[in-house]
């Protein structure tokens, strides 16, 4: 399995528009923070969990040519709203393409993109193939999937483990039952926004001891913020087997 991380960056990304702080205007590349999502390549299969609006961007870069499912974690527009541009799969893969997602995303998905779910569709528009998940496992070409139910505030998230890889991301606290899901795994990627407390994301030091609790051989924190810090300040902060992740860093498993 190689995991890519498309983005590393909370919902405004970094830069943020307009802010003149230190981290925005860093020459460090591992500054630069689109919005999160990560793409997994196993079995000689292709999935992408969100769509933001940097979809397009994130897989030009990385040269993704084929993808077999969209997985969504929830609905939150730094998440889905890139999902127009797997027009461009649907033409060169000549199939709809599949995505997964629990009920209250699919009915946000239909809302804002009415178009693609439209009785009589418009030439040339985004095709999809539904698929309503719940929290438990799923099969995706082949490869299981395990829902892992989080709280983004009040808000049900699902982070998803493949294997000895799990993702969570928009998470600010986990009931016990979830928990145990990560039990055994190798590699984590989790939110951490910022140093200072907020309502619906992991601090840094709460991202730290969620990682340790879970017992990872190797932890990367994502959906980082401005406020979090440089990269190469952070890191040095974090224990030996916990790092910052940055867009386009591979991880082989």
């Amino acid at each position: 399995m190689i995991v890519t991380i498309l983005g590393s960056g909370t919902s405004q990304g970094v830069p943020v528009i307009g802010c003149n702080c230190a981290v925005c205007k860093s020459l460090d590349f591992r500054d630069k923070r689109l919005r999160a999502s990560v793409h997994i390549a196993i079995d000689n299969r292709s999935f992408i969990i969100d769509s933001g609006p940097d979809f397009r961007q994130q897989v030009l870069r990385e040269g993704i040519s084929s993808l077999d499912a969209l997985l969504f974690t929830h609905e939150h527009k730094d998440h889905t709203a890139g999902m127009d541009d797997i027009r461009s799969f649907n033409f060169l893969q000549e199939r709809d393409m599949p995505v997964y997602a629990r009920k209250q995303v699919l009915d946000q998905l239909k809302q804002e993109y009415a178009y693609v779910f439209a009785a009589s569709k418009y030439p040339g528009v985004p095709r999809v193939e539904v698929h309503e998940i719940k929290n438990e496992d799923f099969i995706v070409e082949g490869i299981k999937v395990t829902p892992i139910e989080v709280l983004h505030y009040k808000l049900p998230v699902f982070g998803y483990r493949i294997g000895d890889f799990a993702y969570i991301t928009d998470m600010k606290s986990i009931s016990d039952e979830e928990f145990k899901k990560l039990n055994g795994v190798k590699v984590l990627v989790v939110n951490a926004l910022q140093q200072t407390p907020h309502i619906s994301h992991l601090t840094l030091e709460e991202a730290i001891d969620f990682a340790q609790k879970a017992g990872a051989e190797q932890t990367y924190l994502t959906h980082l913020s401005h406020k979090m810090g440089k990269q190469r300040d952070v890191e040095k902060m974090l224990p030996e087997n916990i790092a910052i992740a940055f867009d386009g860093l591979k991880i082989a498993l």
